[in-house]
């Protein structure tokens, strides 16, 4: 089997720089997507054009936009330019968000999210379709049409984690993309996700899965492993409890509510995972040296269609550099890389 690689980056990481140089990286070693995350810092899309104006092969995913924070009229003008850009390149990746961004940062009640995202999804299909829009909220408002060639080939991802939202995955979407699910769980709700799609969208292929852990590779593994900690803790404490709740219905309730009280006070770049929580970990991340992140990712390539890493928020250049060297498909010509970096970070010569 060959393997089918990824990269991803967390709403926290906000060196516009990096983001940019990392992607163009990512497509040299031979990765197959990148995702541009988006939450309360930068706006992804002109970042997605940055990038795909210095690529040309590599598919760039939004990874994800909220479906609270754009109308759907937004989202599919979004979505078609940006795959005029990317040459059609792109996936639109949408998702809930989480209640705390949804009402804190956009002013808006989280209702009835699963809803939300079906509604969202249709409407954006049918604008991407060539179909006129719905309005609601106006009445005797004239439906307009996307002022584009249709283009319904847009491929469209969801984030989903709930029974809820996971079921319009099921049945809409033409990708799965969940984030921090434990390695021996992802195969399991796949294949059960799949198998509702073929009683909900029987004339529709199987679904794309791209997930993967978090990911740091260092010469030294107890650097690399405290980075990942570090952000699977906050990941596990500050976010409203979306991915506590996720991972503890996973299996790892009691390793969850140990790290939980661990952290009273969740930091993104400290974070405690106690010993007897080590095994949560384990299943969330892939640390160490680069060989030993290389091993690691070979179990994650039984699990989803492609492996898509998680890069920890203000990873120093030389990390980032180093975990995208470990990480990248096996099957890749083996590189001498003389890319500089953001910043001209020094090399890796192989």
């Amino acid at each position: 089997m060959t393997a089918r690689r990824g990269v991803g980056l967390t709403p926290m990481e906000t060196r516009r720089d990096v983001i940019v140089e990392a992607a163009v990286l990512a497509e040299r070693l031979g990765y197959e997507t990148f995702a541009v995350p988006e939450g309360w810092g930068l706006d992804s899309t002109p970042i997605v054009t940055e990038i795909a104006l210095r690529t040309t092969r590599i598919q760039l995913a939004s990874g994800v936009l909220s479906v609270w924070g754009r109308t759907p009229g937004t989202l599919a003008m979004t979505a078609a330019t940006l795959h005029q850009v990317c040459a059609g390149r792109y996936v639109l990746g949408l998702g809930t968000s989480t209640q705390a961004l949804v009402e804190g940062f956009h002013d808006t009640p989280f209702e009835h999210p699963a809803a939300r995202l079906r509604d969202v999804v249709t409407q954006v299909r049918g604008l991407l379709a060539g179909e006129p829009a719905r309005p609601r909220r106006v009445p005797g408002a004239h439906p307009l049409r996307l002022g584009q060639a249709p283009t319904p080939e847009v491929p469209i991802y969801l984030g989903a984690l709930g029974p809820l939202t996971t079921r319009v995955a099921a049945e809409l979407a033409d990708g799965w993309i969940p984030a921090l699910m434990a390695r021996d769980h992802l195969a399991t709700a796949a294949a059960r996700l799949n198998q509702l799609r073929e009683t909900l969208a029987p004339d529709r292929a199987p679904l794309t899965v791209a997930a993967g852990p978090i990911t740091v590779a260092d010469e030294n593994p107890d650097t690399a492993r405290d980075i990942a900690t570090a952000c699977a803790a906050w990941y596990l404490t500050a976010m409203g409890g979306v991915y506590a709740q996720s991972v503890s219905g996973q299996g790892y309730a009691t390793e969850v509510s140990a790290i939980v009280a661990a952290n009273p006070r969740p930091s993104p770049r400290r974070g405690t995972v106690p010993p007897a929580a080590r095994p949560v970990l384990d299943q969330l991340a892939a640390y160490g040296t680069g060989d030993q992140v290389s091993e690691q990712l070979s179990a994650w390539d039984e699990a989803a269609d492609i492996v898509t890493i998680l890069l920890p928020p203000g990873l120093p250049w030389p990390l980032i550099e180093a975990t995208l060297v470990a990480a990248a498909p096996p099957a890749r010509p083996d590189p001498v890389l003389t890319h500089t970096g953001p910043a001209g970070s020094a090399a890796l010569e192989r």
